[in-house]
């Protein structure tokens, strides 16, 4: 195969498809990209044989072919090269090395046989809906932070997608939890939707995903079923297995009767959360929130550094309920802070019962934090 191609466009290509070769190298092929050209278009493909990513670009032909080669090294080598550059790419027989150049850079890259790329079948996939990219991004990103890494609990490492009916209208909810913290979010149902299933979308997923999702108002085409969701965002198609497990049930850990509620400025919270929480170095970082009226305490101790107080007054704060104390992980808290754009509200029970959290400005967002002892 023969072929140029601008740097710019292969470059955003092998952002995508990088992220989804196999890095460890388990099985040597998988940490490859597949090129591939019909004379007009290049097609590059990734797959770990749980995600398979292909995107197409532009660019001309003087030979056919396809070939694979290591998608981590292509990517730096194209990352590193000027801007505005045409690379050439050269491989005179199945047998030989690919040869790759771009002005007086030259380089030669070994390859593995094509017929050992595997293909990855999403077989039937009878739900469809089209979401636009800006939708999608909000439900990703006000949730992943709350999901799992334990593999011990895998049904928890993603995102669950499922639709529910609230109040005579159908909504699409995300949903994460790590057992310590949960993130929910509504969107209005895309047509086409009411049939779905509940399903997990995995954490990788979810990470490859939302690189693509740079153009609010691009349509995004899902199709699904029970073991397979696909994504198509322009001329990126990405295909992905399914969390194979059951959701627990989350409505339960979402407290309905906690009466006391505190309203505090995100900024001068996640500030003073930051400034306490410095003086620990501990994974945990345990942060005391003691709440009186109009008035609220952050405070840390560690046993190597000492203590940590900062106040925060009616300027910040509104509160008109009984004192509370209660502790959170800071980086817990901090985590949903990061995700609310001016005023948090918390909605507390006693010390040791979970706190629900709002963004005031967006009511479909809540969060439920765990507490715990300091």
């Amino acid at each position: 195969m023969k072929f140029k191609v601008d740097r710019a466009p292969l470059l955003r290509a092998l952002s995508h498809v990088n992220g989804v070769a196999e890095k460890r190298n388990t099985i040597p092929i998988l940490a490859n990209v597949l090129l591939e050209h019909d004379g007009e278009t290049l097609r590059l493909t990734a797959t770990d044989m749980e995600i398979a990513v292909v995107e197409e670009i532009p660019s001309t032909a003087t030979r056919a072919g396809a070939v694979t080669i290591p998608a981590a090294v292509l990517f730096e080598i194209v990352r590193k090269l000027p801007d505005g550059a045409e690379i050439e790419f050269n491989q005179e027989s199945a047998e030989e090395p690919l040869h790759l150049r771009a002005g007086r850079y030259a380089t030669s890259l070994n390859v593995l046989p094509v017929d050992d790329f595997p293909a990855m079948v999403a077989g039937d996939l009878p739900h469809h809906f089209t979401i636009q990219a800006g939708e999608l991004r909000t439900l990703i990103d006000r949730t992943r932070f709350a999901m799992s890494n334990e593999e011990t609990r895998y049904y928890l490492n993603g995102i669950y997608l499922h639709v529910v009916l609230e109040e005579k209208k159908n909504y699409l909810r995300a949903v994460a939890t790590d057992g310590h913290r949960l993130a929910k979010v509504d969107t209005e149902a895309p047509l086409g939707i009411k049939s779905m299933p509940g399903i997990i979308v995995p954490r990788k997923t979810v990470t490859e995903v939302r690189k693509l999702l740079d153009n609010d108002s691009a349509d995004v085409e899902v199709a699904l079923s029970e073991t397979r969701i696909q994504f198509r965002i322009g001329s990126i198609l990405l295909t992905s297995k399914l969390v194979d497990g059951t959701f627990p049930e989350y409505s339960r850990v979402i407290p309905q009767n906690n009466s006391r509620i505190l309203r505090v400025s995100k900024q001068d919270l996640a500030a003073a959360v930051g400034r306490v929480a410095a003086i620990s170095q501990e994974r945990s970082r345990p942060i005391k929130l003691t709440v009186t009226k109009n008035h609220l305490t952050l405070s840390a101790i560690s046993p190597d550094q000492g203590i940590a107080q900062e106040e925060l007054d009616e300027n910040s704060v509104t509160y008109n309920s009984d004192e509370v104390e209660i502790g959170f992980q800071a980086r817990y808290l901090t985590d949903i802070t990061d995700q609310i754009d001016a005023e948090a509200e918390f909605a507390l029970a006693d010390s040791s019962s979970p706190t629900l959290i709002r963004d005031t400005e967006q009511p479909a967002v809540l969060y439920v934090l765990m507490p715990i002892r300091v």
